[in-house]
């Protein structure tokens, strides 16, 4: 089974569309930028396993010359939601989200979960033997990637992978299958629900180029394995799902969820996303008390944008600050929760399970910080903070699709809009810390 390591264009890559082949291109290039920077420097972490492991993705990257950034390239620091041109942070090595620079140790372990992925590994494999050879040569990657880091929220971003505009039915129902494997009814109903409204409202602003439901890509990274890390990643506007798998153990993050606008009426059905995270987050703070919301509210108005660790933000610096879990009562730590199980039940129950058991354990030690109003229909921005958990839910301002639900495009923040993000601080997104240790232990890396 082939797998993609050098990021290389290849021959066999025939796209429809000429702008698709220069953007692949132009990601294939970042890949090997953010190689020259450093890559390897997990690999030195993770003993000569890993660097063995490691060795293709070096070697390739040996020619890259930052010095040929071709003009537009990424740039910018960490922080913003949007993941677009000019806020990409790729040229450093993975590290995580933390709260001052550091790392909290022993968090993760590898350690048996009772989570059954034999349907996900089953689901995997059959996805990709129903690619074709080129289909899967530009599709699977070797498990620590960098494709893991190179997704976006944004519609005009390059992907990777095989999008279902290249797949056949078959194909896409395979892929489909997938999902469904690793998802809730929930989650897979809501990246349908997602995909949809990205179609209507393109139909409704005469741009389907660029705002349709067939412009979500696949990549899968390793090979799927009861016993060895893989993982698969599903990437497009509003909807990045990252998938890892180590055994019985399940890393989903980061993910990313969102629509505009939220609710739309597609062939006489109102299709609506994205409710549930923003009625939890209103419970939430609408069951403090006035002293309470004092200390979780940072502000009282609401920019157009607010999320600090969205899309290149993997390494993001951020505090605790606003209210900690050990001032809230039962019930309202109940109410905390309801936000986390807005995106923990969109795994599959087992995972789900397992994830929510993890943060109950550090629910003390949970920070929740809020900003805009409280009214029903108010945007705001939550993010809740743990050792083990990042949630940001983030009401937007009108972007491009704004003529879709009679807005103005930058006109003040609105439900209407919405970016979610879901995160696994100190190191454990795209599962890496797991992958860390499984080099360090297994005695067929040593």
């Amino acid at each position: 089974m082939t797998e993609l390591d050098s990021g290389e264009p290849t021959a066999h890559e025939t796209q429809s569309d000429a702008g698709r082949r220069t953007h692949a291109s132009r990601r294939n290039f970042m890949r090997k930028v953010f190689f020259a920077a450093g890559a390897t420097a997990v690999a030195t972490m993770a003993g000569a396993g890993a660097r063995a492991a490691l060795a293709d993705d070096a070697t390739a990257t040996a020619s890259a010359d930052p010095s040929a950034v071709p003009s537009g390239a990424p740039s910018g620091g960490p922080g913003g939601g949007t993941g677009g041109p000019g806020n990409q942070t790729i040229t450093e090595d993975f590290f995580g989200l933390t709260t001052d620079g550091k790392r909290i140790d022993d968090l993760f372990t590898i350690h048996s979960t009772g989570v059954r992925t034999a349907p996900v590994i089953a689901a995997a494999n059959a996805f990709l033997a129903g690619l074709s050879d080129a289909q899967k040569a530009s599709t699977q990657f070797t498990v620590h990637s960098t494709e893991w880091r190179l997704w976006s929220n944004v519609d005009s971003y390059a992907r990777q992978g095989v999008s279902l505009a290249d797949l056949s039915d078959d194909q896409k129902a395979l892929g489909t299958a997938l999902l469904k494997s690793a998802l809730s009814a929930d989650g897979l109903e809501t990246t349908e629900k997602i995909r949809r409204i990205n179609q209507a409202a393109g139909e409704a602003i005469g741009n389907t180029n660029s705002f349709n439901e067939d412009a979500y890509y696949w990549t899968v990274m390793g090979t799927p394995s009861a016993t060895e890390p893989w993982g698969f990643q599903f990437d497009g506007h509003h909807l990045v799902i990252n998938y890892f798998v180590l055994g019985d153990q399940v890393v989903m993050s980061p993910c990313f969820w969102g629509s505009e606008p939220t609710s739309m009426e597609i062939d006489g059905e109102t299709v609506t996303v994205c409710h549930e995270e923003v009625v939890a987050g209103l419970a939430f703070i609408n069951s403090l008390s006035a002293t309470q919301q004092a200390v979780a509210i940072e502000s009282s108005t609401k920019s157009n944008e607010s999320m600090t660790a969205g899309a290149f933000s993997d390494n993001a610096v951020q505090a605790y600050t606003g209210i900690r879990g050990n001032a809230l009562t039962a019930a309202q730590k109940t109410e905390l929760l309801g936000i986390v199980q807005a995106f923990t039940g969109r795994a599959r129950a087992d995972v789900a399970k397992v994830t929510l058991a993890e943060v109950r354990k550090h629910l003390d030690d949970t920070y929740v910080t809020w900003a805009g109003g409280t009214g029903n229909d108010d945007a705001f921005y939550v993010r809740v903070h743990s050792p083990v958990v990042w949630i940001e839910v983030d009401c937007q301002a009108p972007g491009p699709l704004a003529g879709a639900y009679g807005a103005t495009q930058g006109s003040g923040a609105t439900q209407k809009h919405v970016h979610s993000v879901v995160r696994t601080p100190n190191g454990n997104d795209y599962g890496k810390e797991l992958l860390r240790q499984h080099y360090l232990t297994s005695p067929h890396h040593r």
